[in-house]
């Protein structure tokens, strides 16, 4: 079979090594959960070829290429229909997958955070993801209060999955190599069906708090809030990075109790 060429304009940088991709599809851990498993970006199938290994899960494939999508019709004739050609960013998760899936795959590093955001809408439905980002991603993912890392993505994905930085891999296993190591993580979703707060006012304040980060929270929510009711709030004299989701939280309701 012709091989795949890997294309820049889609981020593909194909994995080559095969202990790695066993690895990355043995740390989906919540198979009682769910059976049905997507993999996003497969490329030539190296992830694919030992998730089709595992019968417990019914494996969908997606992929934006053309190229890729041809060479997976003819390696895996068996998918039929669970071999989609398509915008993961574009898919109607609701119409095409059963309540409660997974999502797996070597993502493009150019829209890691589209990705993310794309799992984020469809959090009810999506119970684990495994996935292979550039390592500064996969750490602003995972990280905590305080550090420099910890963002917009980092509370909202802590909001609503628990977040494992599993392993760092080196650019040296992709073809072609990338500038940038490379990390795999777990989210797992956690048992919240909804936050306990106005959710909408929760991604507005957050958005809001890391998009002037360096500003205290009084100065970047002064939009949001009610100035002269939360005056001795003391929360508002820090700044975004210093709170937690559960800090988030409690903000949220003290904002909505002072309008």
């Amino acid at each position: 079979m012709t091989l795949v060429r890997a294309k820049k304009h889609l981020g593909q940088h194909f994995l080559t090594d095969k202990n790695i991709a066993q690895k990355t599809v043995d740390s989906l851990r919540q198979g009682d959960k769910y059976k049905q498993v997507l993999e996003v970006g497969p490329g030539m199938g190296i992830l694919s070829d030992f998730l089709l290994q595992k019968p417990e899960y019914e494996a969908f494939l997606i992929d934006i290429d053309t190229e890729s999508y041809a060479f997976l019709q003819k390696k895996y004739p068996a998918l039929g229909t669970r071999l989609i050609n398509a915008d993961f960013l574009e898919l109607d998760f609701a119409a095409t997958f059963e309540p409660k899936m997974a999502v797996i795959g070597n993502f493009p590093y150019n829209i890691s955070s589209q990705i993310l955001f794309k799992i984020l809408d469809n959090r009810q439905q999506v119970v684990e993801v495994v996935g292979m980002f550039q390592k500064e991603v996969g750490e602003r993912c995972a990280a905590k209060p305080g550090s420099k890392e910890y963002g917009i993505l980092s509370v909202f994905l802590q909001a609503y999955y628990k977040v494992e930085y599993l392993f760092t891999v080196k650019a040296g296993v992709f073809n072609p190599p990338p500038k940038v190591l490379s990390a795999v993580i777990r989210l797992t979703r956690n048992e919240t069906e909804t936050l306990d707060c106005d959710e909408k006012l929760f991604w507005q304040v957050v958005k809001a708090g890391f998009n002037q980060r360096r500003k205290t929270l009084r100065n970047a929510l002064s939009s949001l809030i009610n100035k002269e009711k939360m005056a001795d709030n003391a929360t508002l004299d820090l700044r975004a990075e210093r709170l937690s989701v559960a800090d988030f939280v409690k903000l949220t309701n003290e904002i909505t109790a002072a309008r």
